[in-house]
């Protein structure tokens, strides 16, 4: 979460205009900035998917996680398309709407409430094809599906959904998170019966597949080949070749995108379940309320980007619309801050959120009403 909060506060205020993955342009503090907060989404998942498995173990019915998956999912669309997309924007005119991070966990979610009927070894076994085989779909346009091209966006396509009469002129959803693979990066989630092993049995084992997915993603991306479809390619400098090495596609998330993100992530949960003090307990209120803490961040987010823009000498009207189809915001060239300065308010926005996370996590942890397991 805390990550996550770094790569938003740089796209609200970063001066940079260009994208901070293109090797033309970009500086390899700025590539590192947006590239260390890919592993967020894949973490979302998998644990959204790990929490499922281990409510099962505890007791809980398919049917109550099956309904809980349905609700939950179809809350945070609802919320995509309306708080949290006046957030984004500052403004009521939510449509077009942006179907991001959110919609596609609500929509994965939804699918889920139907895969949890099947038995573990089977849903695992749906979300791994869904990984490794999507990128064999690629080169399939959503004109083949007809009347249907809606639906591969939805799944597959990043890309917009308009009005019959003309789509990209009348846009009402802009796909940035398709469905497929997240759903299948969730299905993945599980293998929450071995976070049940003893403790020992359980960090070895997570060890293992973290090293094996780490070691998946090296091979498939040295061979260049099946995996990301955007090869690299040796650069003038050798930081360069290994920023061109690093850098795979995320929209839609390529297999080598999820095994170089979910690899560490599940080293890092082996090591993590150790960890101890003050900053440990810090990090963990933020993740007790994590959908709390997401919608919150991307208001403050804004409201520092608007204040900025105005103690910079300008207006913020840039700041304060829907771009509509077009992927990111023109900024002008007057407005934002070097990566220290993002840095530095990427901080006060951490700093300023725990307090009110903490506070509502010790609500949470005082009450049982439904209601508070939405939010």
């Amino acid at each position: 979460m805390i990550l996550m909060a770094l790569d938003h506060t740089r796209a609200f205020l970063s001066a940079a205009r260009f994208a901070p993955l293109d090797l033309v342009y970009t500086t390899p503090a700025l590539f590192l900035t947006r590239w260390v907060t890919h592993f967020c989404a894949p973490v979302f998942f998998l644990l959204a998917g790990l929490g499922a498995s281990l409510s099962l173990a505890r007791g809980r019915t398919v049917p109550e996680i099956s309904r809980f998956f349905l609700t939950r999912g179809l809350w945070l669309v609802l919320l995509e398309l309306t708080v949290v997309s006046v957030g984004w924007y500052f403004t009521f005119r939510v449509v077009p709407w942006t179907a991001g991070v959110i919609w596609a966990l609500g929509w994965s979610m939804v699918l889920m409430a139907a895969l949890v009927w099947l038995p573990l070894p089977a849903i695992a076994i749906v979300g791994l094809a869904l990984i490794g085989l999507h990128n064999a779909t690629d080169a399939v346009p959503p004109d083949a599906f007809g009347a249907l091209d809606w639906l591969w966006r939805v799944l597959h396509v990043p890309d917009v959904i308009g009005t019959p009469i003309d789509p990209y002129a009348e846009t009402l959803v802009r796909i940035d998170y398709p469905i497929v693979p997240w759903v299948g990066v969730m299905a993945v989630g599980s293998i929450g019966p071995l976070l049940r092993q003893p403790s020992a049995r359980r960090r070895r084992a997570l060890v293992i597949l973290g090293v094996l997915t780490i070691a998946a993603f090296l091979a498939l991306r040295f061979g260049n080949g099946y995996g990301d479809p955007q090869p690299w390619s040796a650069q003038p400098s050798r930081i360069y070749t290994a920023l061109a090495f690093l850098r795979v596609r995320k929209y839609p998330p390529s297999l080598d995108f999820l095994l170089m993100t979910l690899g560490p992530a599940l080293v890092a949960l082996a090591s993590l379940e150790r960890a101890r003090g003050r900053l440990v307990t810090v990090v963990v209120t933020f993740g007790r309320v994590p959908l709390f803490f997401y919608v919150l961040h991307i208001y403050v987010a804004h409201a520092l980007a608007v204040a900025t823009a105005y103690a910079q000498g300008g207006t913020a009207t840039f700041l304060l619309s829907n771009s509509g189809v077009t992927p990111t915001i023109t900024y002008p060239d007057w407005y934002g801050l070097g990566l220290p300065g993002v840095y530095a308010l990427w901080l006060v926005i951490v700093a300023a959120l725990y307090p009110v996370c903490r506070a509502f996590a010790a609500v949470k942890a005082r009450r049982h009403d439904w209601w508070l397991s939405y939010l």
